[in-house]
């Protein structure tokens, strides 16, 4: 395992509010505090309804397509859901700025989509459940290193290190250690618990799509 940084925040200006992206944040939260609310009985049942669980899903698609949304607006714990919320609130900002918010939302919710079932290709009859965005979240990053390559992110290097990197790098070695994380998977044939291929797919995707999502626009605009 390569060394965990964490994105601190970035210094990428944006010209308005990202609606949506504190939408999503607002949606995460609400599911994660109802599942707090629940027996342990009742979260059983409501994760076994509404997560991805890929022996489940490919038996029958069409009629469990809704989990491909549901499963990406609920978590597992509490350091789940706030690393995740974390890195959206640092980097999806300044795309749904680029995109704009109708196009953020497809291209956030689509990147999920890809996301999951990169993971269920790698585990076809797996019946673990899958939750969490981080596949969603990965799309952006994939999105935000081409649109903002050379924008700095503080980036935390425990335990006392903090340096401001380029995105490219920041990302890059991201990008390369959940790569790495999931390729061993196969090799050595271990679970982790986290879905690496998802992280990777999601990536993969909001790298090559991105461009497709957005408008022209000044480069002026976008500079530091």
């Amino acid at each position: 395992m390569g060394v965990v940084v964490f994105p601190l925040r970035d210094n990428n200006p944006k010209r308005g509010t990202a609606f949506f992206m504190w939408l999503v944040l607002a949606l995460n939260a609400v599911v994660f505090f109802y599942q707090l609310t629940l027996s342990s009985f009742a979260l059983q049942q409501f994760i076994f309804e509404y997560s991805f669980i890929p022996g489940i899903f490919f038996q029958n698609p069409i009629s469990n397509a809704y989990r491909l949304i549901s499963s990406m607006f609920m978590h597992g714990s509490f350091a789940h859901i706030l690393s995740n919320m974390f890195f959206l609130w640092v980097f999806a900002d300044n795309i749904e700025d680029r995109l704009g918010h109708g196009r953020f939302v497809v291209f956030y919710l689509l990147g999920g989509v890809i996301a999951t079932l990169a993971h269920g290709l790698f585990s076809l009859r797996s019946p673990v459940p899958m939750v969490g965005a981080s596949g969603a979240i990965s799309a952006v990053l994939g999105a935000y290193i081409v649109l903002f390559p050379r924008q700095r992110v503080l980036t935390f290097i425990p335990p006392f290190f903090i340096f401001w990197l380029p995105a490219w790098l920041y990302l890059g070695y991201w990008a390369l250690l959940q790569f790495t994380e999931a390729a061993s998977g196969i090799v050595v044939g271990s679970q982790s618990g986290v879905a690496w291929w998802a992280h990777v797919g999601g990536f993969v995707y909001g790298f090559l799509m991105v461009k497709n999502f957005t408008t022209p626009r000044p480069e002026r605009e976008y500079r530091q």
